[in-house]
Protein backbone atom coordinates (compact mmCIF):
# COMPACT_ATOMS: atom_id res chain seq x y z
CA UNK A 1 0.00 0.00 0.00
CA UNK A 2 1.16 3.23 -0.97
CA UNK A 3 1.98 6.37 1.65
CA UNK A 4 -0.99 7.85 -0.35
CA UNK A 5 -3.23 5.08 0.01
CA UNK A 6 -2.90 4.90 3.54
CA UNK A 7 -2.84 8.39 3.90
CA UNK A 8 -6.94 8.39 2.59
CA UNK A 9 -7.52 5.21 4.60
CA UNK A 10 -6.60 6.22 7.87
CA UNK A 11 -8.55 9.62 7.19
CA UNK A 12 -11.68 7.57 6.24
CA UNK A 13 -11.30 5.09 9.19
CA UNK A 14 -11.31 8.44 11.37
CA UNK A 15 -14.48 9.48 10.35
CA UNK A 16 -16.60 7.34 12.22
CA UNK A 17 -14.55 8.39 15.65
CA UNK A 18 -15.11 12.28 14.73
CA UNK A 19 -17.79 13.98 17.07
CA UNK A 20 -20.33 15.49 14.52
CA UNK A 21 -19.54 19.37 14.47
CA UNK A 22 -16.37 17.87 13.15
CA UNK A 23 -17.82 16.11 10.45
CA UNK A 24 -19.61 19.17 9.70
CA UNK A 25 -16.90 21.03 9.33
CA UNK A 26 -15.16 18.48 6.97
CA UNK A 27 -18.14 18.85 4.57
CA UNK A 28 -17.94 22.35 4.82
CA UNK A 29 -14.38 22.24 3.54
CA UNK A 30 -15.74 19.59 0.85
CA UNK A 31 -18.86 20.22 -0.68
CA UNK A 32 -20.60 23.61 -1.72
CA UNK A 33 -23.74 23.01 0.23
CA UNK A 34 -25.56 20.96 3.37
CA UNK A 35 -27.46 18.31 2.15
CA UNK A 36 -31.12 18.23 3.33
CA UNK A 37 -30.49 15.47 6.05
CA UNK A 38 -28.16 15.19 8.93
CA UNK A 39 -27.60 11.45 8.59
CA UNK A 40 -24.60 10.59 9.74
CA UNK A 41 -23.45 7.49 7.65
CA UNK A 42 -24.87 9.45 4.99
CA UNK A 43 -22.38 12.21 5.53
CA UNK A 44 -19.52 9.90 6.31
CA UNK A 45 -20.15 7.98 3.17
CA UNK A 46 -20.20 11.18 0.48
CA UNK A 47 -17.25 12.21 3.17
CA UNK A 48 -15.10 9.44 2.10
CA UNK A 49 -16.03 9.53 -1.37
CA UNK A 50 -14.81 13.11 -1.58
CA UNK A 51 -11.44 12.33 0.28
CA UNK A 52 -10.76 9.51 -2.50
CA UNK A 53 -11.73 11.03 -5.38
CA UNK A 54 -9.46 13.90 -4.79
CA UNK A 55 -6.45 11.69 -4.00
CA UNK A 56 -7.20 9.32 -6.98
CA UNK A 57 -9.28 10.87 -9.41
CA UNK A 58 -12.54 11.04 -10.24
CA UNK A 59 -14.98 8.95 -12.08
CA UNK A 60 -14.01 9.13 -15.76
CA UNK A 61 -16.26 11.30 -18.14
CA UNK A 62 -17.78 8.17 -20.02
CA UNK A 63 -18.64 6.33 -16.75
CA UNK A 64 -20.23 9.83 -14.95
CA UNK A 65 -22.09 10.19 -18.79
CA UNK A 66 -23.61 6.70 -18.31
CA UNK A 67 -24.82 7.33 -14.55
CA UNK A 68 -26.13 10.60 -15.87
CA UNK A 69 -28.14 9.28 -18.28
CA UNK A 70 -29.41 6.25 -15.86
CA UNK A 71 -30.22 8.87 -13.47
CA UNK A 72 -32.50 10.75 -16.06
CA UNK A 73 -34.41 7.56 -17.45
CA UNK A 74 -34.38 5.54 -14.95
CA UNK A 75 -32.86 2.42 -16.71
CA UNK A 76 -29.76 0.48 -16.29
CA UNK A 77 -28.02 -0.94 -19.42
CA UNK A 78 -27.54 -4.68 -19.31
CA UNK A 79 -25.06 -5.42 -21.88
CA UNK A 80 -24.37 -8.45 -20.11
CA UNK A 81 -27.59 -10.38 -20.68
CA UNK A 82 -27.35 -8.93 -24.75
CA UNK A 83 -23.62 -10.60 -25.07
CA UNK A 84 -24.88 -13.82 -23.43
CA UNK A 85 -27.55 -14.23 -25.11
CA UNK A 86 -26.61 -12.59 -28.43
CA UNK A 87 -30.26 -12.39 -30.33
CA UNK A 88 -30.35 -9.97 -33.32
CA UNK A 89 -32.85 -8.18 -33.41
CA UNK A 90 -36.06 -9.74 -35.74
CA UNK A 91 -35.14 -12.81 -34.47
CA UNK A 92 -38.33 -14.95 -33.70
CA UNK A 93 -38.16 -17.51 -30.31
CA UNK A 94 -40.64 -20.18 -30.25
CA UNK A 95 -41.33 -22.13 -27.48
CA UNK A 96 -44.80 -24.46 -26.74
CA UNK A 97 -45.10 -24.21 -23.07
CA UNK A 98 -48.42 -26.08 -21.54
CA UNK A 99 -49.75 -26.91 -25.26
CA UNK A 100 -49.51 -23.29 -26.20
CA UNK A 101 -47.18 -21.86 -28.95
CA UNK A 102 -45.29 -18.80 -28.01
CA UNK A 103 -43.63 -16.31 -30.50
CA UNK A 104 -41.23 -13.99 -29.01
CA UNK A 105 -39.71 -11.65 -31.45
CA UNK A 106 -36.21 -9.92 -30.23
CA UNK A 107 -36.56 -6.31 -30.33
CA UNK A 108 -33.91 -3.40 -30.33
CA UNK A 109 -31.77 -2.73 -27.58
CA UNK A 110 -32.36 -6.36 -26.02
CA UNK A 111 -36.32 -5.87 -25.68
CA UNK A 112 -38.57 -8.34 -26.39
CA UNK A 113 -42.02 -8.82 -27.53
CA UNK A 114 -44.64 -11.35 -26.97
CA UNK A 115 -48.40 -10.97 -28.39
CA UNK A 116 -47.77 -6.82 -29.14
CA UNK A 117 -46.39 -6.22 -25.70
CA UNK A 118 -43.00 -5.30 -24.70
CA UNK A 119 -41.10 -6.65 -22.26
CA UNK A 120 -37.48 -5.13 -20.72
CA UNK A 121 -35.80 -9.12 -20.83
CA UNK A 122 -36.52 -12.81 -21.62
CA UNK A 123 -36.63 -13.54 -18.13
CA UNK A 124 -39.65 -11.41 -18.08
CA UNK A 125 -41.16 -12.99 -21.06
CA UNK A 126 -40.58 -16.17 -19.38
CA UNK A 127 -42.58 -14.99 -16.03
CA UNK A 128 -45.67 -14.02 -18.28
CA UNK A 129 -45.84 -17.14 -20.01
CA UNK A 130 -45.31 -19.47 -17.07
CA UNK A 131 -46.29 -17.43 -13.83
CA UNK A 132 -43.60 -18.17 -11.93
CA UNK A 133 -40.09 -16.43 -11.70
CA UNK A 134 -37.70 -18.62 -14.78
CA UNK A 135 -34.37 -17.71 -16.36
CA UNK A 136 -35.53 -16.10 -19.73
CA UNK A 137 -32.34 -17.83 -21.98
CA UNK A 138 -33.25 -21.41 -19.65
CA UNK A 139 -36.54 -21.72 -20.77
CA UNK A 140 -36.17 -20.84 -24.53
CA UNK A 141 -33.43 -22.94 -24.59
CA UNK A 142 -30.52 -20.66 -25.01
CA UNK A 143 -29.13 -21.50 -22.14
CA UNK A 144 -28.16 -24.83 -20.22
CA UNK A 145 -30.21 -25.11 -16.87
CA UNK A 146 -28.18 -25.69 -13.76
CA UNK A 147 -29.32 -29.31 -13.77
CA UNK A 148 -27.93 -29.64 -17.07
CA UNK A 149 -25.07 -28.16 -16.38
CA UNK A 150 -23.92 -30.30 -13.53
CA UNK A 151 -25.25 -33.26 -15.25
CA UNK A 152 -22.38 -32.33 -17.91
CA UNK A 153 -19.81 -32.14 -15.53
CA UNK A 154 -20.66 -35.35 -14.05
Amino acid sequence: MTTQHATVAAQMAQLTHLPMPRLWALWDELFDQRPGHHHRTYLESRIAYKLQERAFGGLPAHVRRKLEMIGKTGEVPNYKRRADVGLVPGTTLVREYNGITYRVQVLEGGRFELGGRPYKSLSAVARAITGSVYSGPVFFGLKPSSRERKAVRA
